[in-house]
């Protein structure tokens, strides 16, 4: 067995507001991602999907826990060189392509900026033939390099947010939901544009999505995240076909089937978290139901599931 390229143990990231209040918004997770894998982390708005890529790429400080990336810690203090060993063999590609993207710069200004803070190239000839190969990769042309992001399409800026993550030739990318702003027509096109480059230059990918019709599509393995933490994690394919947390059965049952005749007699599954009566002494926790798939259950439910029944 390798080492993973990134693994993240019991990762916490807490916000403290007002009068001492407390948001747990990442609590206690912990999962893998393997080299060339393709891991998809999913759940609704504000499960806490965002934080766990920030915090994991250091623009977020942990509030407990550990991530190891190649082998090494990253969560705490790290020298010049191990920033920047982590900046640029680490990237981000953010949900919104037009609030990332400088407005006042070029698209060649850019996609080199990482290169410059980096120091990755010796001549300035060198750094702008791998930016025109970039451009070249995301399906832009050479010509676009002298022009503003406000004079790009959603998706085309999109593509320059890929080229810029891509110049520092990452072994990880985060993919912080890249396709939710853009239209439908749009969003094929980027997840086939991301494939085919995690193919092409043997990209390991964190997803991050909302929508599990995406990321079946998308990953070889799936988190399932909600209130902070992870309830359910497998491989695809299992996770579609054999759903056990009911969280992830009422997220499966949402999905719409391009067919009226049987959108029109399915039923939507509602989650109800009080339903689960946990209390302090009946904590939930990651169990092993089957090899390589995990659920969050309680004692009771873990229970129920050894009997074959439902949670």
């Amino acid at each position: 067995m390798t080492e993973p390229l990134l693994k993240v143990e019991n990762l916490s990231k807490y916000f403290y507001g007002h009068r001492r209040s407390v948001l747990k918004a990442v609590d206690d997770i912990s999962f893998h991602i393997d080299r060339g894998e393709t891991f998809g982390l999913v759940g609704e708005s504000g499960c806490g999907k965002t934080t766990t890529g920030r915090t994991i790429i250091r623009l977020y400080r942990p509030t407990a826990g550990a991530v190891a990336f190649n082998g090494k810690r990253i969560d705490g203090k790290l020298s010049k060189e191990e920033t920047k060993a982590v900046t640029s063999k680490m990237q981000m590609v953010f949900q919104d392509p037009i609030a990332s993207l400088n407005p006042r710069m070029t698209v060649e200004e850019i996609i080199l900026e990482g290169a410059y803070i980096n120091r990755l190239y010796d001549t300035k000839e060198e750094m702008r033939r791998e930016m025109e190969r970039m451009l070249d990769l995301v399906g832009l042309t050479r010509e676009h390099a002298t022009r503003y992001p406000h004079e790009f399409s959603g998706g085309q800026r999109q593509r320059i947010s890929i080229a810029r993550a891509l110049l520092t030739n990452p072994d990880l990318l985060i993919a912080d939901e890249p396709i939710s702003s853009l239209d439908v027509s749009i969003q094929a096109q980027v997840l086939n544009l991301l494939n085919d480059l995690r193919r092409e230059l043997g990209l390991t990918i964190l997803f991050i999505a909302h929508a599990l019709s995406v990321v079946k599509y998308f990953s070889e393995r799936v988190a399932v995240m909600s209130r902070g933490r992870i309830v359910e994690l497998a491989d695809s394919e299992k996770l579609y076909s054999n759903p056990v947390h009911p969280y992830t059965k009422s997220l499966l049952s949402a999905i719409p089937i391009p067919d009226p005749a049987i959108e029109k007699t399915r039923s939507r599954i509602a989650y109800d978290y009080d339903a689960h009566g946990y209390t302090e002494e009946n904590q939930p926790q990651m169990r092993e139901v089957s090899p390589g798939h995990q659920v969050m259950l309680s004692d009771a439910e873990w229970e129920r599931v050894r009997q074959g029944e439902a949670v």
